[in-house]
């Protein structure tokens, strides 16, 4: 075992080394013309799978180290993205068609009418023109939802299947109210058209590859916290929880206490992942908090390896890049080929990609069949 997590450590460094300092290069030192160069449309792909990778770990810390399955996810993953995405639309007021100190929804929406002391900003807006604001409440809201949900749900003794089914229902709540355009969020449309952030054209080549870089950094830290979580004993009764509750209950454990840690530190992970997310991608609608987009994120951990630490990031990178090919070359099919692969996995890989090695190597050591020439029989005496 610890042979191959040092095996893994020098995998994740190598892979570091490659991410976050070859692929910059290749994109900002490597000239245009030549085949190796990375086009910045790819450095924004790549640090959206990052960004992925990083809900993935949160799900994984969840319910491939704790045995919780939470198919809300996605909401703390789009809280975090609608917090900065706030952030970025004030700066762009002046930019829009109405040329106002508003977003143009809001002067669509004719918002000043209903806030005319603000100018048309409804008051929760207002703190949001802080990006120190903005950033703290990229941690501080999802917290507090997920402490809230948390508690209700874990007190109440709540789990399994029962509380996949309640998480879902939060989502699809939330994803109601965010629908609805008198919620201030611009509806169905979202949040969009962001073009600043720390004083930099958004669109730069350079802003690009910076954003880009924070991703890894921030899915390298979120990968060092997970494994090193699972080396303390709180990770023993994580694990222990998982496999068994009830005898962690017994031992004098308060089981909801730890189970409600998990829950708010992994939403933070989510949301982290998610205010990265937005300015790479432009754009973050109701859409992203959607209970499909939390069962894919499922689909990542478990085709990737459940409750390993690198299985989730392989997962959500590998299925994300499988998307966007299929998506382009077999738009209307992508839906099989993502439930064929979960079947299959399911099936026949139970412990996900990052599992396959070993298995392989177990194939490979396993005795073959005695044969009848080789094995020894004793004739008995007449």
């Amino acid at each position: 075992m610890k042979t191959s997590t040092q095996r893994e450590i020098w995998i994740v460094a190598a892979l570091a080394l490659i991410g976050l300092v070859v692929l910059p290069l290749l994109n900002g030192a490597v000239p245009v013309d030549s085949p190796f160069h990375l086009t910045t449309f790819q450095m924004g792909v790549f640090g959206k799978y990052l960004c992925y990778a990083v809900l993935a770990l949160g799900v994984n810390l969840l319910w491939g180290q704790t045995g919780i399955l939470s198919l809300g996810q996605c909401l703390f993953f789009a809280l975090g993205g609608y917090a900065l995405g706030m952030h970025l639309m004030l700066l762009i007021g002046k930019l829009g068609q109405y040329q106002a100190d508003i977003p143009d929804f809001m002067v669509f929406l004719e918002f000043p009418k209903r806030y005319p002391d603000t100018g048309g900003l409804p008051p929760h807006w207002i703190p949001f023109r802080s990006l120190a604001f903005a950033m703290a409440a990229v941690v501080v809201v999802p917290a507090l939802v997920s402490a809230a949900f948390g508690w209700l749900a874990f007190r109440s003794r709540i789990k399994g299947v029962y509380f996949s089914i309640l998480s879902q229902a939060l989502t699809y709540a939330a994803t109601l109210l965010f629908f609805r355009n008198d919620f201030t969020f611009g509806g169905n449309n979202g949040l969009t058209d962001f073009k600043f952030i720390l004083g930099q054209d958004i669109n730069l080549p350079s802003t690009k590859r910076a954003l880009y870089i924070a991703s890894g950094v921030l899915l390298l830290l979120t990968y060092a916290f997970c494994r090193w979580l699972t080396t303390t004993k709180f990770g023993l009764i994580q694990r222990a929880i998982r496999d068994s509750e009830n005898r962690v209950l017994f031992s004098g454990y308060a089981t909801a206490h730890f189970k409600l840690f998990v829950f708010v530190v992994a939403a933070i992970i989510a949301a982290l992942g998610g205010a990265l997310y937005v300015p790479q991608v432009g754009i973050i609608n109701p859409s992203e908090m959607g209970t499909e987009k939390s069962l894919e994120a499922v689909v990542w951990c478990a085709v990737g390896g459940r409750g390993t630490i690198f299985g989730p990031i392989l997962g959500a990178v590998g299925v994300n890049a499988l998307k966007s090919y299929a998506t382009h070359s077999f738009a209307e099919q992508w839906p099989y080929f993502l439930g064929i692969l979960f079947i299959l996995v399911t099936l026949f890989l139970p412990e996900g990609l990052a599992g396959l090695p070993a298995r392989l190597k177990g194939l490979r050591r396993k005795p073959a069949p005695a044969t009848p020439e080789s094995s020894t029989s004793v004739t008995p005496k007449p």
